[in-house]
């Protein structure tokens, strides 16, 4: 399965190798943007992207990206949680579980 993450392109870096900046939930990185360049690469600036690997896979509207991002979030919210209770779990499958104390 692959995923892709929600990112806007801030800037284009290298026209020549078709590389852009992306803002990625606070965190910028390059991207290539091959796979969505329709026209004048300066256009792609401010769009919303899935990317995966550091290619801008598809474009996606304002909507889908926070809906993705949300999605996301939860998602990692919920490992967390799942995480743990299967150390709660383990602790008690080996006895390191805290007791009742006197």
């Amino acid at each position: 399965m692959c995923l892709g993450i929600p990112g806007q392109i801030l800037a284009i870096t290298d026209e020549a190798r078709q590389l852009a900046l992306a803002d990625v939930s606070g965190v910028r990185r390059e991207v290539n943007v091959t796979c969505i360049a329709e026209g004048p690469l300066e256009d792609l600036v401010g769009c919303w992207t899935l990317i995966h690997v550091g290619f801008a896979m598809s474009r996606i509207d304002a909507e889908e990206a926070e809906a993705t991002l949300r999605a996301l979030r939860e998602m990692g919210e919920a490992q967390a949680a799942l995480e743990e209770m299967e150390a709660g779990r383990a602790a008690l499958t080996e006895g390191t579980a805290p007791g009742p104390t006197r």
